[in-house]
């Protein structure tokens, strides 16, 4: 039996398209297969990087809470707290000013700072430190808001660093280490 001309010539076209089909099917079945790895990796990621931020050890030594009842002033002195200086439990209902203060200030006004979100610096020199305090002022001074220096005598360290249920103490000043807790607590709100 003898093949004609006409019948290579369409054998060869049909032969080609399903070259051509298959090779379509290829590409996509690749295509598929790469967007399928990269959506892959991007969730494989993403969770991976939730896991980090959950695990990861937060800054300061974590406490229990104490409620975060409201009191009168009448009531102030009538609560011990579970750290000093506090990190939370019953407080005024009134906010201290953010920023630098050079008097202390009550356990019961600074407990409603934390609460709502603000770090405390405070620090605690017999002796007197005005380098220290000079340093810690200047760093605190670059928040409008949500953080505050003051004085806190009979703490037992040079430096407390507190918000709502979190308190990192240390006597030598690093600023690094003030900024990560500040940066960690500042700004949540701790109401119930």
């Amino acid at each position: 039996m003898t093949v004609t001309t006409k019948e290579r010539s369409t054998s060869s076209t049909t032969s080609a398209r399903a070259q051509r089909r298959h090779l379509r099917a290829r590409r996509s079945r690749n295509r598929r297969i790469l967007y399928g790895s990269l959506v892959a990796a991007v969730a494989v990621g993403l969770l991976a990087l939730i896991l980090w931020a959950i695990l990861k050890p937060q800054p300061g030594e974590y406490f229990a809470s104490q409620g975060n009842a409201h009191i009168t002033e009448a009531q102030m002195g009538q609560f011990t707290y579970n750290t000093t200086p506090p990190t939370s439990g019953p407080h005024l209902g009134s906010l201290a000013r953010w920023g630098v203060h050079d008097d202390p200030i009550p356990n019961e006004l600074q407990v409603h700072n934390l609460e709502d979100g603000g770090v405390m610096v405070q620090y605690d020199c017999a002796d007197g430190c005005p380098d220290l305090v000079a340093q810690l002022g200047e760093l605190v001074e670059h928040y409008d808001e949500g953080v505050i220096l003051a004085p806190y005598p009979g703490m037992g360290t040079r430096i407390a660093l507190t918000a709502w249920q979190r308190m990192d103490r240390f006597d030598e000043f690093d600023a690094e280490r003030i900024e990560r807790f500040i940066h960690a607590y500042r700004g949540g709100d701790h109401h119930q």
